[in-house]
């Protein structure tokens, strides 16, 4: 829709007129605030991003990496506000805000096949068409949605299945579908703030939580967990955002400077992953040699799958038929990303 009318519209810029606009145009600082370090995957798509602006513009691009505007709630707040011009943000964060975008957590929903995965967030029809329209009706601009790899669940006890999760707290991102999803697995959900995830794991307030392995390593979760569990549940799912009035001040010939600078990042940073789990994993086990790693068998995974059933028909209670729709054409839009890998 609104992203590809801009698209054909694009082809009637002159480039005289682009450089005219580029010439004219205000040199200002933007404002990027993302959920990792600068060395994690939103890092590095972020760094990518900055060198394209700043190769084709006046414009200079500073990076705020996790922490240094506070947590998540606060970089969205600041990015709504239009203190910050971009902001990266898991839909696991906006879940309370846009809840359809809680589709990502439906376990079992997103396949974890690295090429499946990659051409499904190139071509999604929901993802590059239907959020747009619900990420601008909060005063956001829908940039790109990328993936960042499998989510492990790191625990204290070995889980291969639900009941090895009763009694266990588990900290969930403050994500309504995703407390359902650790209900349904068993265990007791426990939203809880980044920042207070290690500690808690630490002093045995929690027992376990999920996560791509790079975090995992980046973060030493590993120090205070024993087990990383692939259920082969989900992988993580982010997105990066412009503050939409920001956006739509900006001359049709940098709305296309700051679009094409995300399709660079974005081909940059699947690129970039490949390789980035198991690489995280040798780490790991240099570092905790005792650090167990268990990938459930298909049978081990069945009892997870027939609780994840219970998630989807409650993400639809709670999103009503806006919801129904979304989930509908992402499960389309998955089905197509299977034929065109299987296809070639």
């Amino acid at each position: 829709m609104k992203a590809f009318a801009r698209a054909a519209g694009r082809t009637v810029v002159a480039a005289a007129a682009f450089a005219a606009v580029s010439a004219s145009a205000q040199a200002d600082t933007w404002r990027y605030a993302f959920e990792e370090a600068m060395d994690d995957v939103q890092g590095k798509f972020a760094q990518k991003f900055k060198e394209e602006v700043e190769k084709n513009s006046d414009h200079t691009v500073k990076l705020f990496p996790f922490g240094t505007l506070g947590e998540s709630a606060d970089i969205m707040e600041q990015a709504r506000a239009g203190i910050l011009q971009f902001v990266d943000q898991s839909p696991g964060f906006t879940g309370s805000m846009i809840p359809e975008a809680q589709v990502f957590f439906v376990p079992y929903l997103m396949p974890t096949e690295p090429e499946v995965v990659n051409t499904f967030f190139s071509e999604s029809e929901a993802i590059n068409e239907d959020f747009e329209d619900l990420y601008e009706e909060k005063g956001l601009e829908l940039l790109k949605m990328f993936p960042e790899g499998e989510v492990a669940m790191t625990t204290k006890e070995k889980v291969t299945s639900p009941e090895d999760l009763n009694g266990v707290k588990f900290r969930t991102m403050t994500n309504p579908l995703l407390v359902e999803s650790y209900d349904a697995f068993g265990a007791t959900p426990t939203p809880l703030p980044w920042g207070e995830v290690f500690g808690a794991l630490q002093t045995d307030i929690i027992q376990g939580q999920e996560n791509p392995v790079f975090w995992v390593w980046s973060t030493k979760m590993y120090e205070v967990t024993d087990y990383i569990t692939f259920a082969g549940h989900n992988i993580f799912t982010t997105a990066v955002m412009a503050n939409n009035d920001f956006f739509e001040g900006l001359p049709e010939a940098e709305q296309e400077m700051v679009e094409d600078a995300i399709d660079v990042a974005f081909d940059y940073i699947l690129e970039y992953q490949e390789g980035l789990t198991e690489k995280s994993l040798e780490q790991i086990k240099e570092a905790k040699p005792s650090i167990n790693i268990v990938h459930l068998t298909e049978e081990q995974r069945e009892p997870f799958k027939q609780a994840a059933a219970q998630v989807e028909e409650r993400f639809i209670e709670m999103t009503g038929e806006s919801g129904k729709a979304i989930l509908e054409q992402l499960k389309e839009d998955l089905a197509e990303a299977r034929e065109a890998v299987a296809a070639n």
